[in-house]
């Protein structure tokens, strides 16, 4: 079983940046894969980003690409992501998700999946 809180969200302007952390109890974190999820008001929960376990692979939803940065840093239990020239309708609460399935499949659901609590961002224009 994993344990995962996030941290970093904030109030910011449209064009600021943020980073989002995501901190990982447990000896095995660097077996999971990791990824972000966010979720808007009336909306379902979307894809963000994923990363394998050793971190040499990431994949990203299109409306983040080029902006966004996942990382992990396996000696810390933990997973980042930087959010750079953010837009307004990158407002949500973020969610850190671990699963034992490969980061391919963060988008499915799993056998072993373990959520965070959320973090909320919010873009003002």
């Amino acid at each position: 079983q994993v344990q995962l809180v996030e941290s970093g969200g904030g109030l910011v302007q449209a064009g600021d940046s943020l980073r989002l952390s995501c901190a990982a109890s447990g000896r095995t974190f660097s077996t999971y894969a990791m990824g972000w999820f966010r979720q808007a008001p009336g909306k379902e929960r979307e894809f963000v980003s994923s990363i394998s376990p050793s971190g040499r692979n990431t994949d990203y939803a299109d409306s983040v690409k080029g902006r966004f940065t996942i990382s992990r840093d396996n000696a810390k239990s933990m997973v980042y992501l930087q959010m750079n020239s953010l837009k307004p309708e990158d407002t949500a609460v973020y969610y850190c998700k671990a699963t034992a399935a490969s980061y391919t499949q963060m988008k499915n659901q799993n056998r072993y999946d373990y959520w965070g609590q959320g973090t909320q961002v919010t873009v003002s224009s």
